[in-house]
């Protein structure tokens, strides 16, 4: 036990401190990755490790090339600056666009983090980097519980309404949308004449637990709808 917090605490790179900074790295960045891959994301659980054990060796060749030629010819901040600048790249990879929803943001902050603990890890210091992971951990299991129960994700959505007459109005259907929890956004009507058939084209945030068979029943009330669309928006 002494010899590990040895280990722990020295600035030396034996091959025995490198195999601890490199488990370390794995353990962290993948315990981020495990929870990023229950959460469906594209960037999880392998990638994680990857990106940790990467930066982790970065920052350890960086502390071995100064200490071979000293601060005249090796600087140990230089290769992690590129891990910092450089690691952006990856992390735009995963963020993705769906119609107005922009999604992967939190998962390439990740990404980013876990290069910084990474390199923590590689330069020794062991407990800040434990509590980062430990923090990051918290905010994508716990406060993300939180996030959902006060501030309920929504969906950019556009719905279509299909009446034939005149008889249903505006303030009608824009009331049950607000009633269902729908934020309308816009608003566009077609109606053709000869016809006499009108779509209420509304473009509105949805609740991700929203309940269509809800909106449904409530506008099935009125006998002029004969089609209700609801899809992606897309801009």
């Amino acid at each position: 036990m002494s010899q590990f917090f040895a280990l722990m605490v020295t600035t030396e790179l034996t091959p025995a401190s490198i195999a601890l900074r490199l488990l370390v790295s794995l353990i962290i960045g993948g315990a981020i990755g495990i929870e990023r891959e229950h959460s469906r994301q594209p960037a999880g659980f392998r990638t994680h490790i990857i990106i940790a054990i990467g930066a982790t060796l970065l920052m350890i060749l960086s502390i071995a090339v100064a200490g071979q030629y000293g601060e005249t010819r090796g600087d140990a901040g230089r290769i992690a600056a590129q891990v910092v600048s450089g690691i952006g790249f990856l992390g735009a990879g995963a963020i993705l666009k769906f119609g107005a929803d922009i999604r992967g943001l939190t998962t390439a902050a990740s990404l980013w983090t876990v290069a910084a603990i990474g390199l923590a890890t590689g330069a020794g210091l062991f407990l800040p980097a434990a509590m980062a992971g430990t923090i990051i951990l918290f905010t994508l299991i716990i406060l993300e519980k939180m996030e959902d129960r006060w501030f309920p994700k929504q969906e950019l959505k556009h719905i279509e309404i299909y009446t034939t007459g005149d008889s249903l109005e505006i303030t009608d259907i824009r009331r049950i949308l607000t009633e269902c929890g729908i934020r309308i956004r816009s608003l566009n009507v077609d109606h053709s004449v000869r016809k006499g058939l009108t779509r209420f084209r509304y473009v509105g945030y949805v609740p991700r637990s929203f309940s269509y068979h809800q909106l449904y029943q409530q506008l099935a009330d009125f006998e002029d709808i004969y089609r209700i669309s609801v899809g992606e928006r897309t801009i």
